[in-house]
């Protein structure tokens, strides 16, 4: 059968009121989880396993995907309203949204958030019908010293946005970078910054640093400046986009699917790099780039687009190769393997009506999530009239319930406080939160990515600029971070011209 048949057939499927119904469940249960500070949609899908032994293959895995989906927005729930995303792949969210929300906008942040994931679920669905061959095709094609090369992008293209100054942002990556070393060399086995502690073999979960240096940070933050000043309840606002919201969003949810379902279709992180890009990317082209960091709408609806798609080209290149490129997909792949079923090429023929229905689903879930939460948007939104010593005291508790839950291990904890502390040092000197957090994800990626392509060189650095790709992304490096003086001497060139010409 054709693709389009195929994919009638899948509808058929998952359009059953049981699947329905397992669907809608999903889409809820990761919502609700993704708001959880540091409980994001792999945990969820990890703790649901056991649910599911007793449920078909099929409805196990719609069940799954709405997880997915619901967990990413879930996660951009809290990081708007409170600065503290849910998951990794939310914390672009909180540069504009959390502002946003403070000015009396949380309903506009969640209803721009609301509808790009809406946007890029269905765009990057659709990409994942019409391009899942080429793109595995490009995957496998893709190597070490690519990876590496799309890594350094996205720590030079954050550092250089974020912050007061570019040092700020590179020290700030610094300290992420330090943060993802601690632990066993993946290489020799020896022990890096473990002070002799076993507890610290395994390295820090990004979970626990994620919560610790956004969740509560903010929350130490916030307690330390509620004596000088009133505990004004933040304004909630008038409930939905208006034109002006609506004419500077649509631009950003149509490029945040091109960004995004490339990006998660190959191992580098995720959701992480391509969000930052789009935002990287909506700066540049704004009108209003001297809002961005201070409420710009264009910041929440172009990323968050991008974080939806990305999602599907994760699922992408785990259906097609049996390559999962986040923890939320290495643990679906584990589901599959838990029920006789191994990803790859032959899976479309072995399991078609598994896959086509699974895909199928990825639409119906997407409208679930745009139907269900945007009228919520306003409610949501009423989180912020909680006092906020109330508010804060309870986002810790989550924090904490998040990261105890990670390993069950009271270090954990500790380190948590620790970190949190780390994150509150860092907002009294200007350090931006948002590099650290970012060299933690990709740090040991980075690393083992750019071992691996010296040991295939035989130690020489031209193997790290080998490829087309590489030297490509290189360029694009060198000219973000060679921009400023180019910005300068532009101008002075013309002035120039103009004195010579007289």
């Amino acid at each position: 059968m054709s693709t389009f048949e195929n994919l009638l057939a899948g509808f058929g499927t998952a359009l059953t009121p049981t699947h329905l119904l397992l669907a809608a469940v999903g889409v809820l249960l990761g919502t609700a989880i993704g708001v959880l500070p540091g409980i994001g949609p792999a945990m969820a899908v990890a703790l649901l396993l056991p649910v599911t032994y007793g449920i078909e293959p099929t409805g196990a895995f719609i069940m799954f995907a709405g997880i997915y989906f619901g967990g990413m927005f879930g996660g951009s729930t809290t990081s708007i309203l409170l600065n503290t995303p849910g998951e990794t792949a939310s914390v672009v969210a909180a540069i504009d949204g959390h502002p946003m929300a403070r000015k009396g906008r949380g309903p506009q942040a969640l209803a721009a958030a609301a509808i790009g994931h809406f946007i890029g679920g269905i765009v990057g669905t659709t990409l994942l019908v019409l391009l899942a061959p080429t793109v595995a095709k490009l995957a496998v094609d893709i190597g070490a010293p690519d990876y590496f090369a799309v890594m350094v992008l996205a720590f030079i293209a954050v550092t250089s946005v974020l912050g007061t100054s570019r040092v700020r942002g590179f020290a700030s990556l610094g300290i992420g970078l330090a943060i993802g070393l601690v632990g066993l060399d993946p290489i020799t086995g020896q022990a890096r910054l473990t002070f002799g502690s076993l507890h610290l073999a395994d390295g820090i979960d990004v979970v626990v640093v994620a919560v610790g240096l956004f969740a509560v940070g903010e929350a130490l933050w916030v307690a330390a400046h509620l004596r000088r000043t009133t505990g004004t309840v933040i304004p909630v606002g008038r409930p939905w986009m208006d034109r002006a919201d609506i004419r500077r969003s649509w631009k950003p949810w149509l490029r945040g699917p091109l960004i995004g379902f490339p990006f998660g279709a190959v191992p580098a992180g995720g959701a992480e790099i391509p969000t930052f890009l789009s935002y990287v990317t909506e700066r540049k082209l704004s009108k209003h780039p001297e809002e961005f960091g201070h409420g710009a709408i264009e910041g929440v609806a172009g990323p968050e687009a991008t974080a939806s798609a990305s999602a599907a080209g994760t699922l992408t290149s785990m259906l097609t190769l049996g390559l999962p490129t986040t923890a939320t997909a290495a643990v679906m792949l584990a589901a599959f393997q838990q029920y006789g079923i191994q990803p790859g090429p032959l899976l479309f023929a072995r399991e078609p009506e598994l896959v086509w229905a699974l895909i199928a689903s990825l639409f119906i879930g997407t409208v679930l999530l745009l139907v269900l939460n945007l009228p919520l948007a306003p409610m949501w939104a009423k989180l912020l009239r909680i006092p906020r010593p109330y508010l804060y005291s309870g986002i810790l508790f989550f924090a904490a319930v998040g990261a105890y839950a990670v390993s069950a291990d009271v270090l954990d904890l500790v380190l948590l406080f620790v970190i949190g502390l780390v994150g509150f040092m860092m907002r009294r000197f200007g350090l931006p939160v948002l590099p650290a957090i970012i060299g933690v994800i990709l740090g040991p990626n980075a690393e083992q990515q750019l071992r691996r392509a010296l040991q295939l060189s035989d130690g020489e650095l031209s193997g790290l600029v080998n490829t087309t790709f590489s030297v490509t992304i290189y360029a694009v490096i060198a000219l973000i971070l060679l921009w400023p003086l180019i910005r300068r001497m532009l101008p002075a060139r013309t002035k120039e011209k103009e004195t010579v010409d007289a």
